[in-house]
């Protein structure tokens, strides 16, 4: 796995001036990750085609196409980008209000997307009153509207329900019940079950469920097959997972993905 990205030498946010500037990460022929890292800045990576998975603080973040996942000042985090994906990073001063507070996903609408790719074109030592600056006016008027999706993974810190989620991200096929899982943890299924909703706020099921959203949203952008995936995820059947997956995000996988085309 390589561990550098084919963009602009030398780019570090927190050396501009400026309160918005852009870059473009275009991933060699091989999968790309970078180290973890934190900067002032805060940092939205927007997916223009490939998908990027961010390990964010406690959990796993997928991008998809066309959605972006924010990422707050200062939060340690690296980004795993899929062989031959365009990706756009806009930072954001934290001084500038109207932003997440947290980690999240947003989707993007195709005007943002246009304005965040054009800026990452221009120069980004720009002036006050340029055409760049002007641009970033409506890029952050249109960034505060954008709705947020739910496309992590949480890890949790507490040290059982780690080795759990480790274990579903070597092995996403694993279908073992609550009980089952308890048992091999030397626990009841009511104090499995009151961990995980105590820790990450969803139930054991749902908890999974973001996990195979995650993988499945991952494999789709890079063109995997919905039988295929649905084998990977362990589901019985196509249908199965066809179904999950409308449920979850209202849209069948083809629609889903056309949707963002």
């Amino acid at each position: 796995m390589q561990s550098i990205l084919a963009s602009m030498p030398g780019f570090d946010s927190d050396d501009y001036p400026q309160a918005v500037v852009a870059t473009r990460l275009i991933a060699e022929e091989e999968y790309a990750e970078t180290p973890f890292h934190r900067h002032r800045k805060c940092q939205l990576v927007l997916a223009l085609n490939g998908y990027v998975k961010c390990k964010i603080a406690d959990a796993i973040w997928m991008v998809p196409p066309n959605c972006a996942v924010w990422i707050p000042s200062q939060v340690p985090h690296s980004n795993l980008v899929s062989k031959d994906a365009n990706v756009c990073m806009l930072f954001v001063d934290p001084s500038i209000e109207g932003m997440p507070a947290s980690s999240c996903t947003l989707s993007i609408t195709p005007l943002l997307r246009e304005l965040i790719a054009h800026l990452t074109t221009l120069e980004q030592n720009y002036s006050k009153h340029s055409v760049a600056d002007k641009l970033v006016d409506v890029l952050i008027d249109q960034l505060r509207l954008m709705p947020r999706e739910h496309f992590d993974f949480p890890l949790p810190i507490e040290p059982r329900l780690n080795m759990i989620a480790q274990r579903l991200l070597s092995a996403p096929e694993d279908r073992r019940t609550v009980a089952q899982w308890a048992s091999e943890y030397a626990m009841s299924e009511r104090t499995l079950s009151r961990l995980v909703k105590n820790e990450i706020g969803l139930t054991f099921g749902r908890w999974r469920g973001q996990l195979h959203i995650v993988l499945a949203l991952q494999k789709l952008a890079v063109g995997g097959t919905v039988q295929r995936i649905a084998e990977d995820l362990g589901y019985e059947s196509v249908g199965a997972f066809i179904t999950f997956f409308k449920k979850t995000l209202g849209k069948s996988p083809k629609q889903y993905m056309k949707h963002k085309d």
